[in-house]
């Protein structure tokens, strides 16, 4: 574990999670060398990353979703308990279509896989620092491949809550669509789309559109979105 000092309001203060110490490494490296970004904490296992959360109340942690000695996921979810603030980007060496939901639902902004470029990195932690969702192509792609396979609606009891037309709005949430491209494409005002999609997560208990998008994936299909 290794402390750095305290840094300006201006600066996106980071927080690295995992009990890889050459991965740390990598990882300050990149961050450390981007102007606005510094990172303020590192933890190599779930005891020390919640201890340091709490001590530095960081505004990114960037989170190994395998620990030794636990689970990020479960890590991410204590950290988020407390902090809702702090936005979580879950790293992983392999696509595994699992561990994303859980990560989603434990309160993760972001998934990328570890091949990511250095640039990529960066942009990414941007993004989650903005207040971004943000899933690797490669992942997403599990999640779509889920709601596609089945053409109806599974009976969930909070699914079953959605109107005809919160359920074509919900399976174009999952695709991706801003509420702009929805409201194209289903001939809706854009303030319209944002209200069904508020009612949406309220229907279905969740807080995100990424989580509306698990949850989707998770406890039912509905027919892919027409057009």
């Amino acid at each position: 574990m290794t402390d750095y000092p305290a840094t300006t309001p201006k600066h996106l203060r980071i927080m690295l999670v995992d009990d890889h110490e050459l991965v740390r490494k990598g990882l300050r490296a990149v961050l450390d060398g981007v102007s606005d970004f510094e990172v303020v904490a590192e933890a190599s296992d779930p005891v020390s990353a919640v201890r340091e959360a709490d001590r530095t109340s960081p505004d990114v942690v960037v989170m190994d979703v395998r620990l030794t000695g636990g689970s990020g996921i479960e890590v991410t979810r204590e950290i988020r308990a407390q902090h809702p603030q702090t936005q979580v980007l879950m790293l992983t060496s392999f696509a595994d279509d699992e561990a994303l939901f859980a990560s989603i639902m434990a309160g993760a902004a972001g998934y990328l896989l570890k091949q990511i470029r250095a640039d990529g990195i960066v942009e990414a932690v941007r993004a989650i620092g903005a207040g971004q969702n943000l899933l690797d192509p490669v992942v997403t792609k599990a999640v779509l491949d889920q709601w596609r396979a089945a053409r109806h609606l599974l009976r969930d009891e909070r699914l079953s809550r959605l109107s005809h037309q919160e359920e074509r709005i919900l399976t174009l949430v999952a695709a991706g669509r801003t509420n702009k491209e929805i409201g194209t494409e289903l001939h809706l005002a854009e303030k319209t789309v944002k209200n069904y999609v508020s009612s949406i997560l309220s229907k279905l208990e969740v807080a995100r559109r990424a989580e509306a998008a698990a949850y989707l994936a998770h406890h039912g299909t509905l027919p892919p979105p027409q057009g």
